[in-house]
């Protein structure tokens, strides 16, 4: 799912978040690279502003715990939505 990202620290880029849960998500951006520790907001399309903080790194991916968790038919209804890629 497309995702606007900005740190604390006012970098802000844009990708994808993928692997989505109540907790915390996948986020892949090319344009900044994050530290375990890093303040993020995500602001994926259609909805309000997701805060956390980057647990681990790898590359150009890395996992964000969110401050709050997401509640459970909002997570189901972004799988749902955004979970599967279409094939042409």
């Amino acid at each position: 799912m497309a995702v606007q990202c900005r740190t604390q620290g006012g970098l802000r880029d844009s990708g994808e978040i993928s692997d989505v849960s109540a907790e915390g998500c996948c986020l892949h951006v090319r344009g900044i690279y994050f530290r375990v520790g890093t303040r993020v907001i995500l602001r994926p399309e259609g909805m309000e502003a997701l805060s956390g903080v980057v647990r681990w790194v790898s590359r150009d991916l890395a996992g964000v715990e969110f401050d709050r968790a997401i509640y459970g038919p909002v997570v189901d209804h972004l799988i749902d939505t955004h979970g599967r890629r279409k094939t042409a």
